[in-house]
């Protein structure tokens, strides 16, 4: 495949709390770029639901994490709640590369400052906000797959990442879907010129 050099060796950053939209703005722009390459995360913590190993997350136990930590073959990894490791494989972003297309992270906040830093002028780095944390509540809790306390939880943690939305490049607030969607096919044009 022909290298684009306004694509090569680029990446696009998308960080959010919880129930901002994150996922739905990635899905959609994955849909709609075929020069996008989603880059599967790593994480220790045991599939949810009906995910499967190395479509949602590579799942990992803990000590097979920290193996590979100890091995250096993470870009980057956090460690988001105590025990549950989160992290970017190397072979990930050079398997996306390799095929010519701009490598996509759907990540948590501290994670997608890390990789900013990292790849500087190379990434676009995008903050999903919430238009108020009542709307975050009212998302978390329609999803119906978390307990009071967790979505408390969620929430906390929510207003912490928030703090964070100054260090991205572009803070996009998802109040109207249409909107934001609208809004992140432009901004994702705009610095990639395709």
């Amino acid at each position: 495949m022909k290298q684009n050099s306004n694509i090569s060796g680029k990446v696009l950053i998308f960080s959010a709390p919880s129930g901002a939209g994150k996922s739905t703005v990635v899905n959609h722009l994955m849909n709609k770029f075929n020069w996008m390459g989603f880059s599967v995360s790593a994480t220790s913590r045991l599939p949810r639901g009906a995910e499967k190993d190395s479509k949602e997350y590579f799942f990992f136990t803990e000590q097979e994490f920290s193996n590979k930590i100890k091995e250096e073959a993470f870009v980057e990894y956090e460690e988001v709640y105590p025990g549950r490791y989160y992290g970017t494989l190397k072979s990930e972003v050079e398997r996306i590369w390799s095929l010519g297309k701009v490598v996509v992270f759907d990540i948590d906040v501290k994670g997608g400052v890390n990789l900013k830093k990292l790849y500087k002028s190379k990434a676009l780095s995008i903050f999903i906000m919430p238009p108020s944390m009542e709307t975050l509540r009212e998302r978390l809790t329609k999803r119906g797959t978390e307990t009071h306390e967790a979505i408390e939880t969620r929430l906390a943690r929510a207003q912490q990442e928030i703090g964070y939305s100054k260090q991205f490049d572009i803070v996009l607030v998802n109040d109207k879907l249409e909107d934001c969607l609208e809004a992140a096919e432009q901004i994702v044009n705009e610095f990639y010129k395709k």
